[in-house]
């Protein structure tokens, strides 16, 4: 079995995407796939997230974030891919 590919993926979510539990929906989908990193608000009404692991669950993480909890309301997905650093244990709320 060969090791898959792995990279972060940092998205920037815009949209009705603050007050309808947004954050604990990414903390879940992040877990349940293993991924480590960190979500956030951020001032300007977003929600900001950073994610490490293999692309593959990364590509269906990005997929659940653009369809948002049954609350929210996603208008923009703004990605960035990079390299896999490894510097995160674990995947958390951060304020």
């Amino acid at each position: 079995m060969t090791e898959q590919r792995k990279a972060q993926l940092h998205v920037i979510v815009r949209g009705r995407v603050q007050g309808v539990g947004f954050r604990f929906f990414v903390e879940r989908l992040a877990n349940q796939r293993h991924l480590t990193g960190w979500v956030r608000n951020n001032p300007d009404g977003s929600v900001e997230t950073v994610a490490e692991g293999p692309e593959e669950d990364l590509l269906s993480f990005l997929q659940a974030l653009r369809q948002g909890p049954r609350a929210a309301f996603v208008t923009q997905c703004q990605e960035t891919w990079s390299e896999y650093t490894g510097r995160f244990r674990d995947f958390r709320i951060v304020f």
